[in-house]
Parts: structure tokens; C-alpha cells; sequence
């Protein structure tokens, strides 16, 4: 069952669907260039950053505003990010070993998609700024870690071994994707030399597509499949013990069943 901290409302979902919409451009927009368009993310990183933070404090104030995002919700999401930001460094990416993911999931999962939204974005800012980790990758970060919260909470109902069966499915496939958009963020702009695995401005999108894809192959893969992996053995160890808690949590600060 989804105890829902943060309910989405309409204000909430255009807020949400604006910033995904917007970040799926920042992701994508090499796509569309001409061939004689400068590429650097020395421009467009404070942009996507700036518009990460607005939509997210966006949803905050529409949920506020409207009473669906109360004092304990705002304490519940400081704690988790908190947490979240203390549990990262301990992977520090090594071989693909990411250990803030499966929190998010199973907070996104226990308290809904609106919280799981919020929750990656500030997950991902506090443990970018513990760890001084703060560059022109950290707004992409920011957003793919949203929308792995968001897409947690969005998960069809289940019970028991089967939900944790669906978690780890939903960690894996997670890992993966999450590891594919932070390449694509950088790839057009660092990678050269190499013509079957380089960006090239202006080339059919599915040429560049398929380059892109040889060299996630090539050079990532592992770190992806390591990410995924650390998801997947993380809730299945946990998963069952601290989805229990955060239930127990969410029942006693009252929040919305559904």
C-alpha cells in the first residue's frame, strides 16, 4: 500500500510534467543541432539547473499551497535525503556500486510518485554538495534521480515476495537507464576521434543513436550493470524491513492511503 506524502494534485503534475519536459531537451537537444552549432555544456548546465530547482520548488509550493504537503511530509523528506546523501558516498560509484538508489526506490514506492520526485532531486543536491561533488553533470543527475522516485511511486500494486520481485525488476532495469541518461549528457560534447562511437552534429538521429549505443556498450556497460546489480541484491536484503518501517512512519504521521 502507498501512503502518500505528497499528493498530486493538478498544479503538482503540470509543475512536474514542465520540468520533465524541459530536462528531457536538455538531455536530447544535441538530436536536433546543425552541423555548424557549438557544443558545450559551460552554457546550458546553469539553465537545466536553474530549471530542475524551479520545477521542484514548484511542486513544493503548488503542494503547500494547496495542503498537500504538510510539516511532517517536509520533516520525512529532509530525513530521507539526509540519509540518502550519507549513504552514497559509501558506494562512491567504484565498479558501479551506487548505494543511494534503493532507498529512493522504496521511499518512492512507500510514500508516492510526487515525494519520489522531490525526493531524488534533493537526494541527489545534498550528497553533491557533502561530497563536493557539485558540476555541470550534477542538474542531469538531479533529474534522472527524480525520475527514478517518480517512477517508484508509479508502480502497480503488489504484496509481499511479489512486490519486492517487482522492486529489484524496477532497480535493475533502473540502473541501467539512469547510467544511460548521465552518459548521453556528456557523450556529444567529450567524445572524439573515434567515428563509430563519436557524436556527429547533423547526422540522422538514429545514426548518432546507434553510436551512442556502441558506446555505452563499449565503456560503460559494466558500471551500468554494477549499478543495477547493487539495487537489486540492496532490496532484496532490505527491502521487506524497510518498507515495513517507513509504512509504520507514514501511519503514524497520518499521510493519504491509496
Amino acid at each position: 500500500m502507498t501512503r502518500t506524502a505528497v499528493q498530486l494534485r493538478p498544479r503538482a503534475i503540470i509543475a512536474i510534467g514542465l520540468t520533465s519536459v524541459a530536462g528531457l531537451f536538455a538531455f536530447l537537444w544535441p538530436l536536433l543541432i546543425s552541423p555548424d552549432t557549438g557544443l558545450s555544456h559551460s552554457g546550458d548546465a546553469p539553465l537545466v539547473f536553474a530549471a530542475i530547482l524551479i520545477g521542484v520548488l514548484a511542486v513544493v509550493l503548488a503542494e503547500v499551497s494547496d495542503g498537500g504537503l504538510d510539516t511532517k511530509a517536509v520533516a520525512m523528506l529532509g530525513v530521507l535525503s539526509a540519509v540518502g546523501a550519507a549513504l552514497r558516498p559509501l558506494g562512491a560509484g567504484a565498479a558501479g556500486l551506487e548505494t543511494v538508489f534503493f532507498l529512493l526506490i522504496l521511499a518512492g514506492r512507500v510514500f508516492g510518485p510526487g515525494f519520489g520526485f522531490i525526493l531524488g532531486a534533493t537526494t541527489l543536491a545534498a550528497s553533491a554538495l557533502l561530497t563536493a561533488g557539485v558540476g555541470p553533470w550534477l542538474p542531469f543527475q538531479m533529474l534522472a534521480a527524480a525520475w527514478v522516485g517518480l517512477g517508484a511511486g508509479l508502480l502497480p500494486r503488489a504484496k509481499g515476495a511479489l512486490e519486492i520481485v517487482l522492486l529489484c525488476g524496477y532497480g535493475m532495469i533502473t540502473g541501467v537507464l539512469y547510467g544511460a541518461a548521465l552518459n548521453f549528457s556528456f557523450w556529444p560534447f567529450t567524445v572524439q576521434g573515434e567515428e563509430s562511437l563519436s557524436f556527429v552534429a547533423g547526422a540522422p538521429v538514429r545514426e548518432n543513436l546507434t553510436r551512442f549505443l556502441a558506446f555505452s556498450l563499449a565503456t560503460s556497460l559494466g558500471w551500468d550493470l554494477g549499478r543495477s546489480l547493487t539495487n537489486v541484491v540492496l532490496i532484496a536484503i532490505t527491502g521487506r524491513p524497510v518498507l515495513g518501517a517507513l509504512r509504520r512512519a507514514a501511519r503514524r504521521a497520518s499521510f493519504t492511503s491509496s
